[in-house]
């Protein structure tokens, strides 16, 4: 049920932002978006559609919030990978967008990706479009993502060694406000309660960053698609570092076990986003 349904948002979004940069001048730099928003599991997409299906919201409704936030993502990518960020070659098993094309077209491409996100979302068509676009510039920004970036550069250049606190605080920024979002979607474009998604959000999103702390520590860089062992090499705190291999595997595991309690209110018609939750620790890449 799950990789079908996550199959298939991922065949809405992408078709949907293919066709909406189709409508763009042919330029080297809407090239460049669609090269970085090509393949990926886009699982942000996918809760966004599943917390929309939770409340009956139609797909071609929901798919214009769900692109716009796989854009959103794709942007902190696209970023995250400059030389003076992570500094990584491979996204996706293919080369990043400053490796394919330099460094001023990678920071425009993210530039772009940021502001179509908004655009998508504010499709007048979906319901509290305003809402969702005003949530997803405090997930992207100061208060969510680019402060998690932020304090993950800033430890990355300090003797202080981050406790699990710190490192909580970090990917719930970095990692977690995008997942947030995207869970939640669906209840705010019906208007209903946002706690039981919020729940379960928080829980994946950490259950997410610890899952791609052990893929870096233990898992196959060609299923990963991109260079792993970084963070030791960096000698970077992480919940493997702080917690082992085998803490990490037990903390995820809580947590989904968390994500997956958080919304049995909803019955059966939330299967597909426990599903999820499972696969965000099994998986392998």
């Amino acid at each position: 049920m799950f990789k079908d349904r996550l199959e298939f948002s991922a065949k809405i979004v992408e078709k949907t932002l293919l066709n909406y940069l189709q409508t763009f001048d042919k330029i080297e730099i809407v090239d460049a978006m669609l090269y970085s928003l090509t393949g990926g599991k886009k699982l942000r997409a996918f809760f966004v559609m599943e917390s929309a299906a939770l409340f009956e919201i139609d797909p071609n409704l929901a798919k214009w919030p769900a692109s716009g936030i796989e854009a959103m993502h794709t942007y902190s990518l696209v970023h995250d990978d400059l030389p003076d960020m992570d500094d990584d070659d491979l996204r996706r098993g293919r080369p990043t967008v400053h490796k394919k094309w330099d460094t001023a077209t990678a920071v425009l491409v993210g530039d772009a990706l940021q502001a179509l996100a908004y655009e998508l979302t504010l499709n007048s068509d979906v319901p509290n479009s305003t809402k969702l676009a005003s949530n997803l510039a405090i997930a992207a920004g100061a208060k969510g993502m680019v402060m998690g970036q932020a304090l993950d550069i800033a430890a990355e250049n300090s003797d202080t060694a981050l406790s699990l606190n710190d490192i909580i605080k970090l990917q719930q920024g970095k990692t977690g406000a995008l997942i947030l979002w995207a869970a939640t979607a669906g209840a705010h474009m019906a208007s209903e309660d946002v706690k039981p998604l919020e729940n379960y959000a928080n829980a994946v999103g950490l259950a997410f960053q610890i899952a791609d702390d052990l893929l870096d520590a233990t898992g196959d860089q060609l299923k990963a698609g991109k260079k792993l062992m970084k963070d030791a090499s960096a000698n970077k705190a992480t919940f493997v570092s702080l917690l082992g291999v085998d803490g990490a595997q037990r903390k995820a595991r809580d947590l989904i076990s968390d994500a997956c309690d958080s919304i049995s209110i909803y019955g059966a018609r939330s299967d597909a986003l426990k599903q999820a939750a499972e696969f965000v620790i099994a998986r392998d890449y």
